[in-house]
């Protein structure tokens, strides 16, 4: 056996213990020859000395061995060290660091370094004519539509894949030359998810959007990241199914999937996470990964779907997805085939202040009565409304109501919710089975972010996403009320009442820098409130670039840590969507 080989059996502690042990036997040997007068050369002094205590031998193998030992051993905790040594972003400093806590900077920096010619002929190779080096569709990619946060760099390459095989190929290609990736869907994400510190490559998934499978009586579908979740119910419509979540406008639903999103449906039906039976990921080493089948349940091994759902692109790129169905509720039937008289109702009433319409919205899920959506506006959302769309709504804090269900039991419900109205100083409490009075309430309710633009059409939105246990939801607006309207900024209150999720659109000006810290605050402090109360900075529109600094407070920093040491193994180059989701200080 070489030698090295055999060296390696012994660890450098036990090295050192050793050598300890004997060096520490040199040294009272050493000092006994320096306490003795020098006669001779030294090398004679030592000899004397050894040849006296009878010992030659084996101090002089010893003496040849230590210089080698120590080499080794020096090398061994080298490695040890290297091992243990703590892993943090590379581009931390001294100070406060974006996404870092404490950090009030939403311009993201980075280090960006060319693309490598041989990367870019590569994907030349893979994607042909679907990949762009254009500066205004790279600065468009670069800027998320609907968001204030804003990187220094840009991606190099966007390109546009048509097949999970092309998607793997350009991971791997990135993964050999150290090039992070992008992934990019409708870009309706609030919290930087898509910018590009590092630069890199952006790939737009948005011309994957085929329907691959529908099984109607299972109540499933499969299909590829790129579609949107208003594509895909115009699909189901004509065979009476449609998927529930409904964020944003444009949003696709792999992007739905990377964030965890949920929206005004997800009382009745869940989040992303509830409705998602299976991925199909690549990884950052272009590994086609597949998380399950189409069972509605399974107890195979962890639960690998459930992580890859709202990791934001930072632990693979998304290439399939089996979605649930439901029944759109005009086309509910039973066993027998009989086709039941669904009613589908909206009702609408206003309160004197957010705090009784936030006591409504509990005491209905209190009520037990399974509504599908609970949405609270506060008066200025109403006069924004008003403004954008020609409407005369009453100038205060409304609610909305959805019922669905038979008419006996969709009259019941009703009667309930207007009692516990009457009870909270509610009023003007109306209903409507009409169903383009519905859409357009709905619409309406949709549409709210840009009929605030309305009022201040050259301003930026900050908005705030927080969610409490339901009990603590009044509480938690009437103190962000009090704060927004103490603020000389235009402010609303939006909330998914019925799950405790509120939401603070909160405008600025871009070109006044005290503007924006004055929404930076007001944002933070609805936050803090969120987690005195044992909630979360963030409901349903993710981590990204702009939460991240709140998540050791959150979590603590043990739960950083290991998600730095997935992200770690899965993705070893640091290539996927590098600067989302992890703080820059947490260490391991």
């Amino acid at each position: 056996m070489a030698f090295p080989s055999w060296f390696t059996r012994f660890n450098s502690k036990q090295i050192y213990r050793s050598l300890r042990t004997t060096t520490s036997s040199f040294n009272n040997t050493y000092s006994h020859i320096s306490q003795t007068p020098s006669t001779s050369s030294s090398t004679s002094t030592i000899e004397k000395i050894i040849s006296t205590e009878g010992n030659k031998q084996y101090f002089s193998w010893l003496s040849s061995l230590l210089p080698l030992a120590l080499t080794f051993s020096a090398g061994l905790c080298s490695l040890d060290s290297r091992r243990n040594i703590s892993v943090c972003d590379s581009n931390v400093t001294d100070g406060v660091r974006y996404g870092g806590k404490g950090s009030t900077e939403h311009v993201v920096g980075g280090n960006s370094k060319e693309i490598p010619q041989e990367l870019i002929k590569e994907l030349e190779s893979i994607c042909q004519d679907n990949m762009t080096r254009d500066y205004e569709e790279r600065y468009f990619h670069g800027k998320p539509q609907n968001s204030f946060h804003k990187a220094l760099n840009i991606p190099d390459i966007v390109v546009f894949p048509r097949s999970e095989e092309e998607v793997s190929k350009i991971v791997v290609s990135c993964n050999n030359h150290k090039v992070p990736i992008i992934p990019y869907g409708g870009a309706t994400s609030i919290e930087g998810h898509t910018l590009s510190p590092n630069g890199g490559v952006c790939i737009d998934m948005t011309l994957m959007k085929n329907v691959k499978s529908l099984n109607i009586e299972d109540m499933d579908v499969v299909v590829e990241p790129g579609i949107g979740w208003m594509e895909l119910n115009e699909y189901l419509e004509p065979y009476g199914l449609f998927f529930p979540l409904d964020p944003g406008p444009g949003a696709t639903i792999g992007g739905m999937c990377a964030t965890r999103c949920s929206g005004s449906l997800a009382v009745r039906y869940g989040t992303m996470r509830d409705n998602v039976i299976s991925l199909k990921v690549v990884l950052a080493n272009g590994d086609v990964v597949k998380t399950g089948n189409r069972a509605r349940k399974s107890a195979a091994g962890y639960d690998l779907t459930r992580l890859i759902i709202g990791s934001e692109g930072t632990l693979g790129v998304i290439t399939e997805v089996t979605l649930k169905l439901q029944k759109i509720p005009q086309h509910s039937v039973v066993p027998s085939s009989l086709l039941v008289c669904t009613i589908w109702r909206v009702a609408m009433c206003n309160f004197p202040t957010v705090k009784d319409a936030a006591d409504v919205a509990i005491a209905t899920m209190l009520s037990g009565i399974q509504v599908s959506r609970v949405e609270l506006l506060d008066e200025v959302q109403v006069k924004a409304i008003n403004l954008a769309n020609g409407k005369n709504l009453p100038e205060l804090p409304t609610l909305m109501f959805e019922f669905i269900g038979t008419e006996a039991y969709s009259r019941e419900q009703t009667l309930i919710v207007q009692k516990l109205v009457s009870e909270h100083n509610g009023s003007d409490f109306v209903f409507s089975e009409e169903p383009e009075a519905k859409k357009e309430l709905w619409k309406i309710r949709k549409e709210a972010l840009w009929a605030l633009f309305a009022m201040e059409p050259d301003f930026e939105a900050m908005i705030s996403d927080v969610c409490v246990p339901l009990s603590r939801l009044a509480e938690l607006i009437s103190l962000s009320k009090k704060e927004i309207d103490a603020s000389p900024l235009v402010c609303t209150v939006i909330a998914h009442a019925g799950d405790g999720n509120m939401h603070a659109l909160i405008l600025f000006d871009p070109d006044k820098e005290e503007q924006r810290r004055e929404a930076e605050k007001l944002n933070q402090l609805m936050v803090y409130n969120a987690l005195e109360m044992q909630g979360t900075c963030t409901g349903e529109h993710g981590v990204g670039t702009g939460k991240m600094k709140y998540l050791e407070k959150e979590l603590g920093i043990e739960a950083l840590q290991t998600m730095k040491k997935i992200k770690s193994v899965l993705d070893p180059n640091n290539i996927m969507n590098p600067g989302k989701i992890i703080p820059p200080h947490v260490c391991f």
